[in-house]
């Protein structure tokens, strides 16, 4: 049998076939897959080799990568918040620009209150997921338009052991249960239809309903910004995710809908990601 290369050389290869922007990376994340290892196995011992098998395998999705499908799809999952989620094409890919929402929700959650929270549009239930393990008590709802991704998010609820969410399909507030909420958390579409980074890097194979949000990507966060006051108690929370030029449109937008307190916060590199307000009008 033809010894196969050691794992040193299989990643040197693999990251010169790559066009990525984090080919060692890349080649790492994929490799430990397919040895069913994680990536520190492959520091701890480079001059080791695989069987064919998992060469074959590894070969396999490289070239998939080379043409452009995304890690997480290539591997089924994606960490998020520390948590293992099944990720598919039904859903956006979870990033860590949406761990700035979750802290500013847990930051205006208490702990050990048994609140009401719904999630917008949860797609794999990364949100929804993250404050549920670290609001035990709290009561959450997620909502999706597409059935497939309502699927993985309760894959990822059963899999983490999570029995405090309810999910329901619906658009946006419609499918909300009678009551208000102390906070409505969402990260729904906001990138401009005609915007020319939907044809380069991971977001080709995301599902645009998921992504495309009108001509200026705002047409989302205007439905949501308008249909949350009606089920928030008052001073309930509403949090937004948006695009990193959208900050100001998106706060104008919350004050015309009578939030108070509106604000708007950076992510991890410093960008305007999220922006919220506290329900200041009953209808």
């Amino acid at each position: 049998m033809t010894e196969t290369p050691p794992i040193r050389a299989l990643l040197e290869q693999a990251s010169q076939e790559l066009g990525t922007e984090s080919t060692r990376l890349d080649a790492e994340v994929l490799l430990a897959a397919c040895l069913g290892k994680p990536r520190s196995y492959l520091h701890t011992w480079p001059e080791r080799s695989i069987d064919q098998r998992k060469l074959e395998c590894f070969e396999q999705l490289i070239r998939r990568r080379a043409r452009g499908e995304p890690v997480a799809h290539l591997t089924g999952q994606r960490e998020f918040w520390s948590l293992p989620l099944v990720v598919t094409p039904a859903t956006l890919i979870p990033r860590p620009e949406t761990e700035t929402l979750v802290e500013l929700a847990l930051d205006k959650l208490p702990p050990d209150t048994p609140l009401r929270i719904a999630d917008l549009g949860t797609g794999s239930g990364a949100i929804a997921l993250a404050i549920a393990t670290e609001r035990p008590r709290c009561e959450i709802i997620a909502t999706d338009i597409s059935e497939r991704a309502l699927a993985v998010a309760r894959c990822n609820a059963e899999q983490l052991g999570l029995d405090n969410i309810r999910f329901i399909a619906g658009d946006w507030c419609e499918s909300l249960p009678a009551g208000r909420f102390d906070a409505i958390l969402s990260n729904p579409p906001y990138v401009a239809e005609r915007d020319p980074h939907l044809d380069s890097g991971d977001v080709r194979f995301e599902p645009r309903q998921a992504l495309v949000a009108g001509p200026e990507g705002m047409d989302a966060l205007r439905l949501i910004a308008c249909c949350a006051n009606d089920h928030l108690r008052q001073d309930g929370w509403l949090i937004v995710e948006h695009g990193c030029d959208q900050g100001e449109k998106v706060m104008q937008l919350l004050q015309a809908e009578g939030y108070n307190n509106v604000s708007t916060r950076s992510d991890g590199a410093g960008l305007s990601r999220v922006t919220l307000g506290r329900c200041g009008r009953r209808t």
